[in-house]
């Protein structure tokens, strides 16, 4: 908080912590567990990559075959101690309007398979969490980065499970190298707070994101 107000980016409320908002986690849980769109499951991320036809992929897709029937959840009291997975509609095509990118498709069990919304250690998975913070939230925008743009397509499919409308999005293009890599720390990418201590003043990040973005 204290880089960004540095940066020179202010906000008028929150933050809101994670930590504090467990029921509304486990509301959706049990909402989608009802209504049969997630399901217990034993894989682990490991056994999906392996199975994976190009273990190389970021994303490997998870076999279909693995599935487990939606009714073996609903005696479920609590997520705990298992995977949860969401059971995407397969070969459905998940269409939507980005604000910079313009029409996007991505297409179940093709570009994406069954995803996580719960993890095994008890904690709601991101594409859960983040559409249960914006949905009590009451957000009507998202900016993001590019890398998300499959991942929207997995929320969206969470939205309509959960009866209620998504919000508006915006990709931003990422940020890269001077080798056209993205810019993360396993690249060596500076945070706000390295390139402070380095002496860049705000302008000076400013212009150089810039120069980088593409």
């Amino acid at each position: 908080m204290a880089d960004l107000n540095w940066l020179g980016i202010e906000w008028h409320e929150g933050p809101a912590y994670q930590s504090q908002r467990r029921e509304l986690y486990l509301n959706a849980w049990r909402n989608l567990r009802d209504a049969g769109h997630i399901y217990p499951c034993i894989r682990s991320r490991s056994d999906v990559a392996r199975a994976a036809l190009a273990p190389h992929e970021e994303d490997p897709i998870f076999p279909i075959e693995w599935r487990t029937p939606a009714e073996e959840g609903l005696g479920c009291l609590e997520p705990r101690g298992t995977n949860w997975r969401f059971r995407v509609p397969d070969g459905e095509s998940i269409a939507f309007q980005d604000g910079h990118y313009g029409a996007i498709t991505r297409t179940a069990s093709r570009d994406f398979g069954d995803f996580l919304v719960w993890n095994r250690d008890d904690i709601p998975a991101y594409e859960l969490a983040v559409v249960v913070d914006d949905l009590a939230m009451g957000i009507t925008e998202v900016v993001r980065g590019a890398d998300l743009l499959t991942s929207t397509a997995r929320q969206i499919l969470i939205y309509r499970a959960l009866d209620a409308q998504p919000p508006a999005f915006f990709h931003c293009s990422l940020l890269l190298d001077k080798d056209g890599r993205r810019l993360a720390k396993r690249n060596a990418g500076l945070s706000l707070r390295a390139l402070r201590a380095q002496g860049y003043s705000p302008e000076e990040v400013i212009t150089q994101t810039k120069a980088f973005s593409i």
